[in-house]
């Protein structure tokens, strides 16, 4: 059974940091790329990065480019999601998901729901003003 687990959520003040891990298991994902996207309320859940299997390749959504960096440890099926100079614009629910591997990994392609498998439930970070 394909489980995805994100952790590191949490309260912090303007112009801090946090990272976000994601744990996926239940099956090799070491050729998979994977993605964090983010929902805060009333709003579209919305695409913030994505990272091909090999790390070799990262996308950024334009209102986290700079200050947020996606990387992996591929044999571990873990990613991480360094978040800083945090604004109180980037409150939400954070999900991680596994990129299908049928589907070509494009600049167009990450930023859509559609071109995700699976999903983990999410983890809540707040950012105080």
């Amino acid at each position: 059974q394909v489980q995805v687990v994100e952790s590191g959520g949490g309260l912090v003040q303007a112009g801090g940091s946090l990272r976000l891990s994601c744990v996926a298991s239940g099956r090799t994902f070491t050729t998979y790329a994977m993605a964090w996207f983010r929902q805060a309320p009333g709003k579209e859940r919305e695409f913030v990065s994505a990272i091909s299997w090999n790390g070799g390749d990262t996308y950024y959504g334009d209102s986290v480019k700079g200050r947020f960096t996606m990387t992996r440890e591929t044999n571990k099926n873990t990613v991480y999601l360094q978040m800083s100079s945090l604004e109180s614009e980037d409150t939400a629910v954070y999900y991680c998901a596994v990129h299908s591997p049928t589907l070509p990994l494009t600049s167009r392609g990450v930023v859509a729901r559609t071109s995700y498998d699976y999903w983990g439930r999410g983890t809540q970070v707040t950012v105080s003003s």
